[in-house]
């Protein structure tokens, strides 16, 4: 199955915001903080594009405007176009200053996280992960520790989306597995084992510092780049 994957910083993000819809200025309007602001701006950025690009698209503003995502009962993303639901399904993250998207049909479930290579305490380890993984972070040390420790929280993250529970699920309640094997694109195959038997299998890479996870079912190929924006017009347009 073709997953499709875009990355955004702040340092793309338009200043003005003839891109976002009537309903999304107001809900950035009553956003009091402003890296929250600032946050809510570059995901729906890096979201609006992505899904031009795979709806095929015009990345002209007036075009993104008419793209809205909004949250479902559940919290999870949900995409319109001129108000009228799409037929995909995305998943969202963003870490440190910048963004990715995850695109894919609309029948398939799908996670993505985005994590900065840190460390953590014992107790943070002690508390999140399973007595499987505390294993395997034993026997790892320095960077590759690090490393290991961001990939795990990543792609419990990513299960968790595409689950649509978020961290009301217990991340000790999903059990993250690396698995051999390394694509020619970087990226490495992992699978995520959940409530219920339920098995999740994916992907993850480590560049710059970040580590990106993506998780769907069905199976996903290794994630496809979409195209960066293109064009954006210096002038605010008057949309119709």
């Amino acid at each position: 199955m073709n997953v499709y994957w875009l990355e955004q910083t702040e340092a793309d993000v338009p200043a003005e915001s003839a891109w976002l819809s009537a309903n999304e200025i107001a809900k950035l309007d009553a956003m009091r903080f402003a890296k929250r602001r600032t946050d809510w701006r570059l995901g729906r950025w890096v979201a609006k594009n992505a899904l031009a690009a795979y709806l095929n698209l015009p990345d002209d503003p007036c075009v993104l405007a008419r793209v809205e995502i909004r949250p479902a009962a559940s919290g999870a993303p949900e995409v319109f176009v001129a108000n009228k639901p799409a037929a995909v399904s995305i998943s969202l993250s963003h870490r440190d200053g910048m963004a990715a998207c995850a695109v894919t049909s609309a029948d398939a479930e799908v996670g993505c996280d985005l994590e900065l290579v840190e460390s953590h305490s014992e107790a943070f380890i002690s508390d999140y992960f399973t007595a499987e993984e505390r294993a395997l972070v034993a026997q790892a040390f320095g960077a590759d520790r690090f490393r290991l420790l961001a990939l795990l929280w990543s792609a419990k993250e990513s299960a968790l989306k595409a689950l649509h529970m978020g961290l009301r699920l217990s991340t000790q309640s999903v059990i993250v597995k690396p698995v051999e094997g390394f694509d020619l694109n970087g990226w490495s195959p992992l699978q995520v084992r959940c409530p219920g038997d339920r098995i999740f299998r994916g992907w993850w890479q480590y560049r710059d510092d970040i580590v990106r996870t993506l998780v769907a079912n069905p199976t996903p190929d290794t994630p496809i780049r979409l195209r960066d924006p293109s064009y954006f017009p210096e002038y605010v347009p008057q949309c119709a």
